[in-house]
C-alpha cells in the first residue's frame, strides 16, 4: 500500500533510490518515469481502501441508514476535496521530499508549524497502524473463534496477544525486508480489485440466505442468525433511517459522530500522490488528475457499496457481524485475503511511514538532543531507530483493544493535518507571494476556508475533549519549537504575512495626521563598536516607549574598487547581537567616507512614513578606555561566540567575527571633536532630537534595577531614583523650566518611569533658585506645571550659590558674540530657538556646577538627564563646547544630555 502515511515504500518498488540514501551506488541520478496510474492513482486508492471497505461499510449502513451514510460520504468527501485542491496547488509549487504532510506544512509555513503538524501525523500514523492491526484481529478472531470449535480463543487479552505478534511480523519486515513488502504492492492491489470486484457481483448473484452471526453476547435472549434477502425493495425500506445502537465490539452507544469518526478512516490517504512528486514524469499533470480521479473512484465506490448493502442486507446482519461481505461472497476466502491483505499492508505502511517521518523530524533537529536517537539509521540507510520507537508506541495503543475504540482519536488528528494544509494553501495566497505560482489553479481562499472550517467542526463533533487536547498539544509544541529550535532557512510563511500586513499599514501611517498627544520617542542610536556599548543598548531599549528603535553603525570607506558591499555580512552579526541582548530594535548600516556624512544618511534614509527616527543618541565624546562586554559571550540564536567563527559553518566559508577589537589606548579614533559636534549640529538642523550619553559603561541595569538597591548604598525601599535638571546649567542667567527642551527631557524620564523594568524607580526633579526668589512660589509653579503634565516627581529645590553665579558678569559682556548667536538663529524660522552656549563660562564655573550636581545627587541615582545647550554657531568654538559638557558631566556615573527641538507634552484631554 502506497500512503502519505508511507512516503518512501514505492521507492524501492520502482527502481529507484530512498529519499534518505539520496545517492545511488553510481552515484547517478534516478529518472523520473511514473506516470498518472502507477504514481498517484494506485497509491491513493491503496491508501483508501483498507479496512473500512470491507469491516465497516455493514457497521455505517446498519447504525447511520441509508440516508444518513450518503451525507456522511458527501460531508467527508466535501473536507477532503477541500483539502485535495489545496493539496494539488501546494505539490504543484515544487518538488516534495521525504515526510509527507510534515514535508509540506513546513517548508510552505516554517518549522514551528511543519514541526507541531508533523508530530500530530506522526501519531496519527501510529494510532492508524494500531487501527488496522486491530481490525485485523477482528477478522482473525471473527473467522476463526466462532463458539463452534472455537478454534482460537477471543477476549480482552487475547486479542492483545494476536495484535502483538502481527505487530511483531510487521516490525520485522520494515527492519530486515521492507523491500520485499514494498514490491509486493501492485499484487496487493490486484488482490484487493479483486476481491471488490467480487463483492460487486456477490450482491447480484448470491442467493438470499441465513447468516450466522459471529457474537450474541449483547443480548443472549436475541436469535443468533439474521437474514441476507438479496436485492429487494422492502430490505432497502428498512434500512433507509437511522437506528443507532450499542457497538457489540466496544459496547458504547453510537450516533452520529461516532459512526463518521469510524467511517472517515476511509477517506485518508489523499496526500499519496503528492509524496510521488519527485518521481512523476510531470507532476503538475499528474498530481491534480490522478488525486482528484481517486478521490472520485473511492467516492463512487463508497456509496454504491452502501447502496448494495442496504438493499440486500437486513438491519440486524448489518449490525451484527462487520465481516458480512465475505459471508455473503461467492468464495468467502478472496474476501478473506483482501482483508488480511489491505489492512496488513496498511498497518505495515502505516508503522514505516510513522518512523520517515520521526526520522524526517529529527533530521530537521527541531527538538534540540531529544530526538538525536531517531537519527540513527543502518548501513543501507534503514532508520531503525526511528522504526523501534514508533513499533513501542504502536503497541502502547494496541492496549486500547478495539478498532472503534481508536477510530475517534485518529480521525481528529488526520482532520487536524488537513486543517493545517488547508491553512498552509491559505497562507500562501493571502501572503501574495511572487514564488507561490502553482500550476494547479483550480482553488481558491475560499476553499481553503471551507475545508478548515469543515475539519475543525467534525472534530469538535466527534469528540469536543479530543479536539481541543489535539489543538492545546499542536500549539504547546508549536511554542516549544519556536523557542528552541534553530533558525532553518526554508523559509518562515509569518514573515510573508507580516510583510504584507506591516506594508499596508505603513501606507496608513500619515505623518499629516500626527498629534503630539500620540508622540513617542523614535531611536536611533549610534553604535560604533557594540563591545562597548551593551549597556547604553538596553538603557535605551526600556525608554522607547513600543517607538521605533534603531541601532546605527557607520564604517568608513567606499564601493569605489570594492567588488561587493561590505556590510551585507554584518547584518546577521548584528541581529544576532539584538537577540542575544533580547531588545526590541531595527538595524541600519551604511558605507560612508566620515562619520558625520555617515550619520546624515542614517538620519536622512532610516524608516518608511510616519515610522523614522526623532531622535539621534550618541555616545560621549572623551578619552575613556572602553570595556568590552561581549568578551566570551555566546550569541545563543546562532550558536557561535562574539569571539570566534560560528561552529556549525563550513571552515572554507567562515569569516573572522565582525565587531572587532576595542581600541586601545593609544589608538587615534575615527572620529574628531569638531566633526562629533558637527553631528550635533547637523541633527539639531535636520528638526531632530539629539541625546549624548555618558558613563554608560558603568551602567549595570541588573544591579540596579533588579533588587532595587545599589551595590555600596541603598535606595530605599521604593527603587533607585532618575534624577532630572531641566535647566540650562551652562547659562547662567537661565531660569526657564517651561521651554521645548526642558519639556522634552521631562518627557523622555516620565517615559522611562513609566516602562514595567523602570516602575519602581522614583522621579527627581531639581529646581535651582537664585537668592532673592520665593522658593515657595518657584516650588508652587513647577507642581501645577507637573500636575497639568500628569508628571509624578519629588521635587528638590537647589538654591545656587556665589560661587556659581560668579560669572554673570562675564556672560553679559560678550554682547558681540550674542548678536552672532542671534543672527544665526534667525536663519532657519523652522527650528525653534534655544538658549544657546554663546557665553564664554570659565572652567571653574562649570566644575562648581558640577561639583552642585554631586552635592544634591545623594543617594546617587541610577541615572541623570540634564539639559544640553545647542551647539555654538562659530565652528571655532566646537571644542570648547565639547570641553564644557566634559567637565559639566564628570564623575556624575551614567548621565544623559538631552537637547530637544519637538513638543512633545500637551495638558489638552
Amino acid at each position: 500500500i502506497m500512503s502519505e502515511k508511507a512516503p518512501l515504500l514505492h521507492y524501492r518498488l520502482i527502481g529507484t533510490k530512498d529519499p534518505d540514501n539520496a545517492a545511488s551506488p553510481t552515484g547517478g541520478k534516478n529518472p523520473r518515469k511514473l506516470g498518472v496510474v502507477f504514481g498517484v492513482i494506485i497509491p491513493t486508492l491503496l491508501s483508501m481502501f483498507s479496512v473500512v471497505v470491507f469491516l465497516r461499510i455493514g457497521f455505517v449502513v446498519g447504525q447511520a441508514g441509508l440516508y444518513q451514510s450518503i451525507a456522511m460520504f458527501l460531508v467527508a468527501y466535501f473536507i477532503i476535496t477541500m483539502t485535495v485542491l489545496s493539496v494539488c496547488a501546494i505539490s504543484t509549487n515544487g518538488a516534495l521530499d521525504a515526510g509527507g504532510a510534515y514535508y509540506m506544512i513546513s517548508r510552505a509555513l516554517g518549522p514551528e508549524f511543519g514541526g507541531s503538524i508533523g508530530i500530530m501525523f506522526f501519531f496519527a500514523n501510529v494510532c492508524g497502524s494500531a487501527l488496522y492491526i486491530l481490525g485485523l484481529v477482528e477478522a482473525i478472531i471473527s473467522a476463526f473463534g466462532i463458539p463452534e470449535g472455537r478454534v482460537m480463543p477471543s477476549g480482552y487479552w487475547w486479542s492483545v496477544l494476536y495484535g502483538t505478534v502481527l505487530l511483531f511480523l510487521c516490525l520485522i519486515v520494515c527492519l530486515v525486508g521492507a523491500h520485499i513488502y514494498a514490491k509486493a504492492t501492485f499484487i496487493i492491489f490486484i488482490v484487493v480489485m479483486t476481491a471488490l470486484a467480487s463483492i460487486f457481483i456477490s450482491f447480484f448473484i448470491v442467493e438470499p440466505k441465513v447468516v450466522m452471526l459471529p457474537d450474541t453476547s449483547v443480548n443472549i435472549t436475541s436469535p443468533v442468525t439474521t437474514n441476507y434477502t438479496g436485492l429487494r425493495l422492502h430490505t432497502m425500506e428498512r434500512n433507509l433511517w437511522p437506528d443507532y445502537t450499542v457497538d457489540y465490539t466496544t459496547g458504547t452507544m453510537m450516533n452520529f459522530a461516532t459512526v463518521f469518526a469510524v467511517m472517515f478512516n476511509g477517506c485518508t490517504g489523499i496526500m499519496a500522490g503528492s509524496n510521488m512528486s519527485g518521481d512523476l514524469k510531470n507532476p503538475s499533470y499528474s498530481i491534480p488528475r490522478g488525486t482528484l480521479a481517486a478521490v472520485l473512484i473511492t467516492f463512487i465506490t463508497y456509496n454504491l457499496l452502501s447502496l448494495l448493502a442496504a438493499w440486500s442486507c437486513d438491519r440486524r446482519l448489518l449490525q451484527k457481524d462487520y465481516s458480512f461481505l465475505g459471508d455473503i461472497n461467492i468464495w468467502q476466502p478472496l474476501v478473506t485475503m483482501g482483508i488480511y491483505s489491505s489492512t496488513m499492508s496498511a498497518a505495515m505502511s502505516n508503522l514505516i511511514g510513522a518512523s520517515r517521518i520521526l526520522y524526517a523530524l529529527a533530521k530537521d533537529n527541531l527538538f534540540g538532543g531529544v530526538l538525536a536517537l531517531a537519527r540513527k539509521t543502518s548501513l543501507s540507510g534503514n532508520p531503525w531507530a526511528s522504526v523501534l520507537i514508533s513499533w513501542l508506541l504502536v503497541q502502547v495503543v494496541l492496549f486500547s483493544g478495539k478498532l472503534n475504540t481508536i477510530a475517534g482519536i485518529v480521525t481528529i488528528f488526520f482532520l487536524l493535518v488537513y486543517a493545517a494544509v488547508d491553512l498552509a494553501c491559505l497562507a500562501l495566497e493571502w501572503a501574495s507571494a511572487p514564488n507561490f505560482r502553482p500550476s494547479f489553479r483550480c482553488f481558491t481562499w475560499h476553499t481553503c476556508v471551507l475545508g478548515i472550517l469543515g475539519c475543525l467542526v467534525m472534530m469538535f463533533l466527534i469528540s469536543a475533549i479530543y479536539a481541543f487536547a489535539s489543538i492545546a498539544f499542536m500549539l504547546l509544541l508549536l511554542m516549544l519549537i519556536h523557542y528552541l529550535c534553530p533558525t532553518s532557512d526554508w523559509g518562515y510563511i509569518s514573515q510573508a504575512l507580516i510583510f504584507h500586513q506591516v506594508r499596508k499599514y505603513l501606507l496608513m501611517l500619515d505623518v499629516r495626521k500626527d498629534h503630539v498627544k500620540f508622540w513617542r520617542p523614535q531611536v536611533l542610536l549610534m553604535v560604533a563598536n557594540p563591545r562597548s556599548c551593551t549597556g547604553l543598548i538596553t538603557f535605551i531599549n526600556d525608554m522607547k516607549k513600543s517607538g521605533l528603535y534603531v541601532l546605527g553603525h557607520v564604517q568608513l570607506g567606499l564601493l569605489d574598487g570594492l567588488p561587493f558591499d561590505p556590510l551585507q555580512s554584518h547584518y546577521d552579526s548584528w541581529l544576532s547581537l539584538v537577540d542575544h541582548l533580547n531588545i526590541k530594535a531595527f538595524v541600519n548600516l551604511t558605507l560612508a567616507d566620515s562619520v558625520r556624512h555617515g550619520v546624515q544618511n542614517l538620519l536622512f534614509i532610516t524608516g518608511f512614513g510616519g515610522m523614522r527616527p526623532n531622535t539621534l543618541v550618541l555616545g560621549f565624546y572623551d578619552s575613556c578606555t572602553p570595556q568590552d562586554h561581549l568578551q566570551g559571550k555566546i550569541l545563543q540564536c546562532k550558536g557561535h561566540g562574539m569571539d570566534g567563527v560560528s561552529p556549525t559553518k563550513d571552515p572554507q566559508e567562515q569569516h573572522p567575527p565582525f565587531f572587532p577589537n576595542l581600541r586601545g589606548v593609544e589608538d587615534t579614533k575615527d572620529l574628531q571633536e569638531e566633526e562629533y559636534v558637527s553631528v550635533i549640529a547637523d541633527t539639531v538642523k535636520m528638526g531632530k532630537n539629539v541625546a549624548l550619553a555618558r558613563y554608560f559603561s558603568h551602567f549595570h541595569r541588573d544591579e540596579i534595577l533588579g533588587s532595587g538597591q545599589r551595590v555600596g548604598g541603598h535606595y530605599g525601599r521604593s527603587g533607585p531614583f532618575v534624577d532630572v535638571w531641566p535647566l540650562n546649567l551652562l547659562r547662567p542667567d537661565s531660569r526657564g523650566y517651561v521651554d521645548t527642551c526642558s519639556l522634552f527631557l521631562l518627557q523622555l524620564a516620565c517615559v522611562l518611569h513609566e516602562s514595567r523594568a523602570w516602575s519602581q524607580t522614583r522621579l527627581r526633579l531639581f529646581l535651582c533658585v537664585e537668592a532673592g526668589w520665593s522658593l515657595q512660589e518657584e516650588e508652587a509653579k513647577l507642581q501645577v506645571m507637573l500636575k497639568e503634565l500628569r508628571i509624578s516627581a519629588h521635587v528638590q529645590t537647589v538654591r545656587r550659590g556665589e560661587r556659581e553665579a560668579g560669572n554673570r558678569e562675564q556672560a553679559a559682556q560678550d554682547e558681540e558674540e550674542k548678536a552672532k548667536e542671534h543672527e544665526y538663529e534667525q536663519e532657519d524660522e523652522s527650528i525653534q530657538r534655544f538658549p544657546n552656549n554663546a557665553a564664554q563660562l570659565t572652567d571653574e564655573y562649570i566644575c562648581a556646577v558640577n561639583s552642585l550636581i554631586r552635592k544634591h545627587g545623594a543617594p546617587p541615582p541610577a541615572v541623570r538627564f540634564l539639559y544640553l545647550p545647542r551647539p555654538p554657531a562659530d565652528t571655532s568654538r566646537y571644542q570648547a563646547y565639547l570641553h564644557q559638557l566634559d567637565l559639566l558631566t564628570q564623575d556624575l556615573g551614567p548621565t544623559l544630555l538631552i537637547h530637544g527641538v519637538t513638543p512633545v507634552v500637551t495638558t489638552d484631554l
